[in-house]
């Protein structure tokens, strides 16, 4: 099952992109749920570096890794529990929003999981909210 942004298949995501918010629904129940994903994950890694006076020091390394997006499901375990049980076929994955930042995606997911008050009704999977947002990184970013 493939991701659907504006009602067209996702092939890649935009070079941007830092993560995006999602709406996922179980087409037999009409349940849902709302969540983020980023489209990569910072990794640091350690090399040793032999420098010029002969001490052996660790180096940092950092980069960046791709997540494993296109074949994410949420991190429901209500939700992974009917996918097991009813194929991934059952359910439509639904990008609602690209996020060029951190703060923007942590900001957008909480306040799509608010507006539709996932936490007041059977219909979503979501079962908490967390979310931390500092409000100057998101400020003019409409």
């Amino acid at each position: 099952m493939q991701w659907i942004y504006k009602n067209q298949p996702v092939e890649q995501l935009p070079t941007d992109c830092v993560g995006f918010v999602y709406l996922i629904t179980n087409t037999e129940s009409g349940r849902m749920y709302v969540g983020k994903k980023l489209s990569k994950f910072k990794t640091t890694r350690y090399r040793m570096h032999k420098q010029k006076n002969g001490k052996k020091v660790r180096k940092k390394i950092r980069g960046a890794v791709g997540s494993d997006w296109q074949a994410y499901y949420g991190s429901s375990d209500a939700l992974l529990k009917d996918l097991e049980k009813l194929g991934a076929d059952k359910f439509h994955r639904e990008i609602l929003y690209y996020c060029r930042s951190k703060a923007e995606l942590n900001y957008v997911e909480a306040r799509e999981q608010f507006a539709r008050r996932v936490l007041e009704s059977d219909q979503y999977y979501n079962g908490h909210i967390r979310v931390r947002v500092h409000g100057s990184l998101i400020i003019n970013r409409s």
